[in-house]
């Protein structure tokens, strides 16, 4: 889903004072779409701010593989609770740009679930199947 639909959910949850679970799945965007999909981000980051700090109200935020780009630098990483599936990729940039722009290699596994939730990225890491129940509880 574009990021202009996220944001119709969030305020369309935002004006029926609705809890809200955003599963995450993005590659990224394309390089034409670079402006355009920047304005995005910050359109929807303040509408998540109107969200949880106004309106007070609570926003899960489910990382499957991959969540990268400009997912990751908004809504992907605002979830009042953020799980994120086992061997998910999630970066914000894709490690071949990073060892292409800095020419040094990153550490195989950077942009995995395991490293990041030791390193603090977001809370329990939850396979899909059980995620219902985790969800429920």
């Amino acid at each position: 889903m574009c990021f202009f639909l996220k944001l119709r959910v969030v305020k369309c949850a935002s004006n029926n004072f609705l809890p809200l679970i955003l599963v995450c799945a993005s590659g990224g965007v394309h390089m034409q779409e670079g402006s355009l999909s920047l304005m995005q981000m910050a359109k929807i980051s303040s509408a998540f701010y109107d969200y949880q700090s106004n309106k007070k109200l609570f926003y899960v935020s489910i990382l499957t593989s991959p969540t990268t780009g400009g997912v990751t630098a908004s809504f992907g990483m605002l979830g009042d609770v953020i799980i994120a599936e086992p061997k998910a990729y999630i970066a914000f940039v894709g490690k071949r740009v990073i060892e292409q722009t800095l020419n040094k290699t990153i550490p195989e596994g950077s942009q995995a679930t395991k490293y990041l939730f030791h390193k603090g990225l977001f809370d329990p890491i939850v396979p899909r199947n059980p995620l219902k129940g985790v969800l429920v509880d």
